[in-house]
């Protein structure tokens, strides 16, 4: 006898969703009938496959590590969003697009919510059962899509969103690999003159029993810690990169890190425009599509991936919880207070008591300044709310842009009057001895 799975609604309007078993979908509504609900949605439940019949049908399943790419998941939203505005069935699309992947993370999931669909899930419930390749994010606007009649429209939103989080990190990415690159070119070279060249002089130096100057002495230093400690040269680094990584895994450690990255300057200042950017944006993106805006502050909280902005987003929820609206506990919530973990990471990180004074002059700055705020109460007041937090993130996604190329163009100089000095100091060092040695030799002869 088949189950039918079926929705509908009792006598006081409330939904009821249950499973039924009858011979017919006639006597299956008869029976609903009967129970005293009004059927709104019926149909037939699909066994899910069998292990032998999935293995038969060809689709096999490889090794997969890690989750799914932004950029490959953001590339296979858009396939999909085009797929249903030229009006495919959803488990045709799903198909045509599972069968281009390479073997992964995200074709064996779309294999498994295929498998889901045809045995009678819908496509958010599949998806959530796909935590390592969609997000919360992603699956609650596939199931507002759902609800509201429009998957179509909310995966073209949905992949418009991640294009333009994309650009940003392309953008960002890209202007900071010269400075990188610089720096470890740098780093090697400074490294090999330390521990090759500057030790070859020494010997010099000693045959001769030369009087060396100042400037000598302190590079001979610097010489000798690079070749009998040049171990330390990358565990420093890898040591205190564990360390922020451990003190991270406790919530006061992990605000106070994200506190002090925030409130450094310039830098700090592209991170936190990044983040405002990125809430802002996927808080429109959820409201627009019809995701309950209590959700919407959840999932928002989740992805913006710092803990000071957490903090704001669960006040902001609570305070909506209690008929508040958004903008005034924005405002009110957005100014962290003193973190003494912060203040230690000034004090590691930033010249010792220095940093912490600077630190005590940052930190009383708003994360979310007042553009943004009235943008969020004129949304509110207009209902054209999704349309505001639009806006303030193109404004700071140009920020952002704009602060990073400003960044690089202050780096390049640095850098060049940086590695001036010390190649001038290294040339400097290693030829006072020298020219002292040929004056010498010249007035012996």
């Amino acid at each position: 006898m088949p189950t039918f799975q079926f929705e509908a609604m009792d006598a006081t309007g409330q939904e009821i969703k249950d499973l039924i078993e009858a011979p017919s979908e006639e006597e299956a509504q008869a029976t609903i009938r009967q129970m005293g609900y009004f059927v709104t949605k019926i149909a037939v439940k699909k066994a899910r496959k069998t292990a032998a019949e999935k293995k038969k049908s060809g689709r096999k399943k490889s090794f997969a590590i890690g989750g799914v790419s932004s950029k490959l998941l953001t590339t296979f939203t858009r396939q999909l969003s085009i797929l249903q505005d030229a009006g495919l069935p959803i488990l045709r699309s799903l198909r045509i697009l599972e069968g281009q992947q390479k073997g992964g993370r995200l074709k064996n999931s779309l294999i498994d919510v295929c498998d889901d669909i045809e045995s009678g899930a819908t496509l958010s419930e599949a998806m959530g059962k796909q935590p390592k390749a969609f997000d919360r994010l992603y699956v609650n606007m596939i199931k507002a899509g759902e609800a509201g009649g429009a998957l179509e429209v909310i995966l073209r939103r949905l992949a418009e969103f991640q294009e333009k989080s994309q650009s940003l990190k392309r953008k960002v990415k890209g202007a900071l690999v010269y400075p990188v690159v610089v720096i470890m070119v740098a780093v090697g070279i400074l490294t090999f003159i330390m521990y090759k060249i500057v030790p070859e002089f020494i010997k010099i130096f000693e045959g001769f029993k030369l009087k060396l100057p100042a400037m000598t002495v302190l590079l001979i230093k610097i010489s000798y810690a690079v070749v009998n400690y040049w171990y330390l040269i990358p565990t420093i680094p890898i040591g205190v990169w564990l360390m922020v990584k451990l003190i991270r895994k406790f919530r006061h450690g992990r605000l106070g890190w994200d506190l002090f990255i925030i409130k450094m300057p310039v830098f700090g200042q592209i991170v936190e425009k990044n983040i405002v950017a990125r809430t802002t944006r996927t808080l429109g993106t959820l409201v627009a599509s019809g995701v309950p805006i209590l959700e919407a502050l959840n999932i928002t909280r989740e992805t913006s991936g710092n803990a000071v902005f957490e903090n704001m987003y669960t006040k902001i929820y609570e305070s909506i919880r209690e008929g508040e609206s958004i903008s005034r506990p924005m405002k009110e919530y957005s100014r962290p207070r003193f973190h003494p973990m912060a203040a230690f990471f000034w004090f590691m990180f930033v010249a010792g008591p220095i940093g912490v004074l600077i630190y005590i002059t940052r930190m009383n700055s708003r994360v979310v300044d007042d553009l943004v705020v009235n943008m969020v109460d004129v949304g509110e007041e207009t209902g054209e709310l999704d349309t505001m937090l639009y806006k303030v993130a193109d404004n700071y996604d140009e920020e952002v842009a704009v602060l990073t190329e400003s960044l690089v163009s202050l780096l390049e100089p640095l850098m060049i009057v940086i590695l001036g000095v010390m190649v001038g100091f290294i040339v400097i060092s290693l030829f006072l001895p020298l020219i002292d040695l040929i004056t010498n030799l010249s007035g012996g002869k």
